[in-house]
């Protein structure tokens, strides 16, 4: 049996107006980096609002959690932030206290 995945970043932001398309299709395209990191459980891009989007993904310890936050999707998103974004991500390191997985 595989351990839960506890731990988690949950993360906001918050699009530039006029840059709230091009947000959504860099989360879209991101899942293709997340699917190859390896110490990443579950990985979801969502959409709160017409112009604020979140980050919420899962590790099963703080080695996956770590090399996610130092990976190519995190320098991937610095790298555009400032052109999508209106600040900076809100990046949040949470513990999740209880989940359904299939």
């Amino acid at each position: 049996m595989k351990p839960d995945p506890n731990l988690a970043l949950l993360v906001r932001l918050e699009a530039k107006p006029g840059k709230e398309v091009e947000t959504e299709q860099f989360l879209k395209a991101g899942l293709a980096i997340a699917q190859e990191e390896e110490g990443t459980t579950t990985w979801f891009a969502v959409k709160l609002g017409p112009s604020t989007f979140g980050i919420f993904d899962t590790f099963v310890d703080e080695t996956g959690r770590e090399a996610h936050l130092s990976g190519r999707l995190a320098a991937a998103l610095m790298q555009k932030a400032s052109e999508l974004l209106a600040q900076p991500p809100t990046i949040e390191k949470v513990t999740v206290l209880a989940a359904k997985l299939s």
